[in-house]
C-alpha cells in the first residue's frame, strides 16, 4: 500500500471526486470493437472464435524491480498464448497518477483492457461502473476462486461479489534492528506486542552521545493513515460506518475515538519525548531512517523486507533485520490487520467480448500459484495464491528469508470480518491525507488529539458527502 500523498495527490483526489458523475454517465458508452460493451459476461467462445491476435493493454504502477517482475509475467503470458493473445504492459506513474489518467481515458473512451488499481481505489472503481466483476467471469466458467487467500479476497469483495483479481498484496509488520535490541538488553525474539510495550522498548533503545544529541531513536515510522487503519481492524472496530462502507456507502470515518485517538496520542507523545524520530508523511523518509540505523524499530509493509535486509547488511554499522507482527492497542484485541497493495480490474465498457475474455485469461494467469510464487520472490509482495506458498521455489525462498514467515503467520491468524476487510471509501486518499495532517499537528504543535481529529472528521465527512452525491446523481 505504498503511496505518495502530498500536495499533488490531493489535487488528484479532488479530480476523482469531480469524476464521479462523468464516470457514471459514461458507463453506457458504445463498444470500440465488440457487441456487449455496456454489460453482460461473454462466454469462452468469444475468445475461441476471435479472428487473429487479441491485443490487450495493461496499465500498471510498478517501478524498478517490480516493473521487471511485471514484465516477466507479461512475457510468460505472451509466450503461452502466442498467436492468440498479446499483452502490452504500460507504466502509468504512481497509483494516484494512473487512476487520474483512467478518469481521462473514460471520458475519451480509451480505457485499458486491464488495469492495476491500488486497494483504496476499490470503492471508486465500483462506482465508475466500467469493469466486469471477476466473480461474474468465474461463475460463467465454473472457475474456482478458492485458491485466493481468504483475507485478501475479502478486501476486494463488495456486496458478496469479488470485483477484481488480487495481484500484489502486502501485510504490515514491525521491523526490528536485532543488534540495537541486544545492546539495549532486550530480547529480539520477544518483540513488543502492544503500543505500550513498544513505547517502553523505544525508551530503552533511544541512545544519546556525550553532548546529548540523539544518535539512535527507539522508534520511527511515517505519519501514515494506513497504520491507524490497521490498529482499528486489530481491535475489531470499523474504520468507517455502514459496515466499513460495505453494506451501504460510508458517510463518515470513526477516527475521533478508539484506536485512531489512542495512536495519535501515543505517536505524538513519543515524538515529543524524543524517543521517536518524526520523518513526516513520506514513507520513503521513514524507510531511509531505519535502513541507516537511525531508528531501532519501524512499522512498514512486507514490500520493503528485501530492501531492509539488504540495507542492514551494507550499513556503516551492519545490523540484522528481524520482523514481528504489527503491534496492537491491547493484548486482548482479537482482530487482525488489513492487506494493502493492488488488484487487477477488467474493463467492460468499450471493450469487445474477445478482449474481456482475453483479459480474464491474463488475470487468472497473473494470480496463478506459479506466477505468484515468482512474483513474491522477486518483489516481496505477499502471494495472493494459497498454493504459491507450497511451491518448492517459494519454500526455499522463505527458508533463506525467515523474516517473511511473520507475514504468513499474521495473515493465517486473521479471521475475515468486516473490520479486517477494510473501509471502502471513494475519497480514501484525501481522507488519509487529512488524518495524517491532523496527527502531524498534534506531534509538532500544542493542538490536542481530540481537537485535531474532530476537525479532520468534520472535513472528511464533507468530502464523503460530496463524493456520494456525485456518484449517485
Amino acid at each position: 500500500m505504498r503511496r505518495t500523498l502530498r500536495t499533488r495527490s490531493l489535487r488528484v483526489a479532488a479530480g476523482l471526486l469531480a469524476a464521479g458523475v462523468a464516470l457514471t454517465a459514461c458507463s453506457s458508452s458504445s463498444s470500440k470493437g465488440g457487441s456487449s460493451a455496456g454489460g453482460g459476461v461473454p462466454g469462452a467462445d468469444a475468445l475461441t472464435n476471435a479472428k487473429g491476435v487479441v491485443n490487450l493493454t495493461f496499465w500498471h504502477s510498478m517501478q524498478g524491480t517490480n516493473q521487471k517482475a511485471v514484465t516477466a509475467i507479461v512475457d510468460a503470458f505472451n509466450a503461452k498464448y502466442q498467436g492468440k493473445i498479446h499483452v502490452t504492459d504500460s507504466f502509468q506513474g504512481s497509483y494516484d497518477d494512473a487512476i487520474a489518467k483512467y478518469k481521462t481515458a473514460v471520458s475519451s473512451h480509451t480505457t485499458p483492457s486491464i488495469m492495476q488499481v491500488y486497494d483504496v481505489g476499490t470503492r471508486f472503481m465500483v462506482d465508475s461502473k466500467q469493469a466486469v466483476p471477476v466473480a461474474d467471469l468465474a461463475a460463467k466458467d465454473g472457475y474456482s476462486l478458492a485458491d485466493l487467500q481468504p483475507n485478501i479476497a475479502n478486501y476486494y469483495t463488495v456486496g458478496g461479489k469479488l470485483e477484481s483479481m488480487p495481484f500484489n498484496s502486502s501485510m504490515p509488520l514491525l521491523y526490528i534492528n536485532v543488534e540495537a535490541f541486544k545492546k539495549a538488553g532486550l530480547d529480539p525474539s520477544n518483540p513488543p506486542k502492544t503500543l505500550d510495550e513498544l513505547a517502553a522498548d523505544a525508551q530503552k533503545l533511544t541512545v544519546k552521545d556525550g553532548s546529548g544529541k540523539t544518535t539512535q531513536y527507539g522508534f520511527g515510522a511515517a505519519d501514515y493513515g494506513w497504520f491507524v487503519e490497521q490498529l482499528a481492524a486489530e481491535s475489531g472496530s470499523l474504520y468507517c460506518d455502514n459496515g466499513n462502507g460495505r453494506t451501504a456507502p460510508a458517510t463518515k470515518l470513526n477516527i475521533t475515538s478508539g484506536a485512531p485517538l489512542t495512536y495519535t496520542n501515543w505517536w505524538s507523545g513519543l515524538v515529543k519525548s524524543g524517543e521517536a524520530l518524526n520523518t513526516g508523511r513520506p514513507t520513503t523518509d521513514a524507510q531511509a531512517a531505519f535502513k541507516a540505523g537511525k531508528v531501532a524499530m519501524n512499522l512498514e509493509s512486507t514490500g520493503v523486507l528485501g530492501g531492509y535486509v539488504d540495507a542492514g547488511s551494507k550499513a556503516s554499522s551492519p545490523f540484522t533485520v528481524a520482523t514481528a507482527p504489527f503491534p496492537k492497542v491491547s493484548a486482548s484485541d482479537t482482530g487482525g490487520p488489513i492487506i494493502g497493495g493492488a488488484s487487477l480490474w477488467i474493463d467492460r465498457v468499450g471493450h469487445s467480448d474477445a478482449e474481456v475474455r482475453a483479459s480474464w485469461e491474463f488475470a487468472k494467469f497473473a494470480a496463478s500459484a506459479q506466477q505468484q510464487a515468482a512474483w513474491h520472490q522477486a518483489t516481496g509482495y505477499f502471494p495472493v495464491s494459497v498454493s504459491a506458498l507450497q511451491d518448492p521455489t517459494d519454500v526455499a525462498y522463505r527458508q533463506a528469508h525467515p523474516q517473511f514467515q511473520t507475514a504468513i503467520d499474521e495473515l493465517k491468524a486473521t479471521q475475515p470480518s468486516a473490520a479486517t476487510a477494510g473501509c471502502l471509501l471513494g475519497v480514501m486518499p484525501q481522507a488519509r491525507a487529512d488524518l495524517e495532517q491532523a496527527m502531524l499537528s498534534v506531534a509538532t504543535t500544542g493542538t490536542s488529539a481530540d481537537s485535531a481529529l474532530s476537525d479532520a472528521s468534520t472535513k472528511i465527512s464533507k468530502l464523503i458527502s460530496d463524493y456520494n452525491s456525485a456518484v449517485s446523481g
